[in-house]
This record gives structure tokens, C-alpha cells and sequence, in this order.
């Protein structure tokens, strides 16, 4: 079996509703999770829980792509 090369250290935190932050490696900032557009309609987010953000199916498809 292969040794481990890299262990992601990640830290996630909920603020409210859909609002998520994300603490990453080599991020000075943490990174804004949540719901938009269809996403936030599909989960019934009403537009003044939380203002819109990026979400985690936003930032797969994004690397997939680079």
C-alpha cells in the first residue's frame, strides 16, 4: 500500500442557514459557501436569509474545469 502524501486540513463553519466558512490551506481569507439562483429556490431559501454565495457544486465544477 501507498503512503499518504497529503491530508487536507480543513475547517468548515456554519454561520446561519445555508452560510458556511470554509478554512483552507494556503488562504489567507476564508472562503464563503452557500446558495444562489435555482439552488436557493430548489432548498426554499428565502432571498433575506442570507445574501447569495457560491456553492460547493460551484467550486467542483470549477476545478473539474481548470
Amino acid at each position: 500500500m501507498s503512503e499518504v502524501v497529503y491530508e487536507a486540513q480543513i475547517r468548515i463553519e456554519r454561520v446561519k442557514g445555508p452560510l458556511r466558512m470554509a478554512y483552507l490551506p494556503a488562504e489567507e481569507q476564508a472562503v464563503a459557501f452557500g446558495v444562489h439562483g435555482a439552488i436557493a429556490e430548489h432548498y426554499g431559501v428565502a432571498p433575506e436569509v442570507s445574501s447569495p454565495h457560491a456553492t460547493t457544486i460551484d467550486y467542483l465544477i470549477a476545478a473539474a474545469g481548470g
